[in-house]
């Protein structure tokens, strides 16, 4: 079972909130499908609970049309990738790994900086715009405060939170463009 999601600011995104499950096991399709229909196999007739999670006819609509593109949005993205991955190795920011055997479609570029705001302040102020997904480590989240997880050493979990920083990789995004931000990059980390 694979679980796809289409939040608008995925590779292949809806317009609002979407996903979609996909499995070859027929067991797991048909309870699936009542799942996502408050549990119900049988309009009206509620066999366990469930929830309204169907996709709606709007958002797979929007999804069909993007389908056509995504190879090619994907193929954009990984362009932008190469220049990033050239133009700023051999410098202080630790860069993502691909193993040879994989081919990633770059939803996120994430790099790793300990002076983290230093550098995303520094590129602001260049207009060059980055984000950082989940600042805080799961583990520092309020709902996961558990004694289980206090006693664990989880020092890389919060080192990573404080260090990630994500480069803008979008589809849209031109190799000159590319080349501009790891020119502002190398300035700051020379």
């Amino acid at each position: 079972m694979v679980c796809w999601s289409f939040y608008p600011g995925k590779n292949l995104g809806a317009l609002g909130d979407a996903g979609a499950i996909t499995t070859n096991r027929q067991d797991l399709a048909d309870r699936i499908r009542i799942l996502r229909n408050y549990g119900s196999g049988e309009k009206y007739l509620n066999e366990e609970q469930g929830a309204n999670s169907r996709l709606d006819p709007i958002q797979a609509a929007v999804l069909r049309v993007k389908l056509h593109y995504l190879d090619e949005w994907n193929h954009r993205r990984r362009a932008i990738a190469s220049i990033y991955l050239e133009n700023l190795s051999g410098i202080d920011i630790i860069l993502p790994y691909v193993p040879d055997s994989a081919e990633a479609v770059w939803h996120l570029f994430v790099v790793r900086h300990a002076q983290r705001e230093q550098l995303q302040s520094d590129l602001a102020k260049m207009k060059v715009d980055t984000m950082i997904h989940y600042p805080i480590a799961p583990h520092q989240q309020r709902a996961y405060q558990r004694k289980e997880y206090a006693e664990q050493d989880l020092s890389l979990t919060t080192q990573l939170a404080n260090e990630v920083l994500s480069l803008p990789i979008e589809p849209h995004l031109t190799p000159e463009q590319a080349r501009q931000v790891t020119a502002e990059i190398l300035k700051i980390c020379h």
